[in-house]
């Protein structure tokens, strides 16, 4: 009977070891799991508002020394050395095209929605992504070259 309690109290002993071990596994795991989670979102973050800045640095490059043409059916036309349009393209992505829509040079890609309006020599761009969100542009064409 002395040896049955040995091996009772030594099962016991096994068993309650290899469950803490169980929750101490799980519970890395659910902090590592958590970890790579907030990484990703941090990551899909910063990589809307990487693209959004080079967006604005691409727009603003091209504006730069062009005149204001005209707003039109939701498109920005300016003239620099050839006539150029900006607007959002059924494909989901906003573009730089000639006047006649023709070439395609996508300027930021997922976005849902875009509205452009024009205020005398200020132009206001503003974009919905499909992620969710929403970003404005504003550029003000000097007088010089309008």
């Amino acid at each position: 009977m002395f040896l049955k309690k040995i091996k009772v109290t030594a099962f016991t002993l096994l068993e309650s070891l290899l469950a803490l071990l169980v929750l101490v596994g799980t519970f890395s795991l659910f902090l590592d799991m958590t970890k790579i989670f907030h990484e990703e979102v941090k990551r899909a973050t910063t990589d809307q508002t990487q693209d959004w800045q080079l967006f604005c640095s691409l727009l603003r490059s091209e504006l730069e020394g062009a005149s204001l043409d005209k707003v039109e059916n939701n498109y920005l036309y300016v003239r620099k050395n050839v006539n150029l349009r900006f607007g959002l393209s059924s494909k989901g992505d906003f573009r730089k095209t000639n006047a006649n829509g023709r070439g395609y040079q996508p300027m930021i890609h997922h976005v849902k929605n875009a509205k452009i309006s024009q205020e005398g020599e200020q132009v206001k761009i503003i974009l919905s992504f499909e992620k969710g969100g929403d970003r404005i542009f504003l550029y003000k064409f000097s007088e010089k070259e309008s």
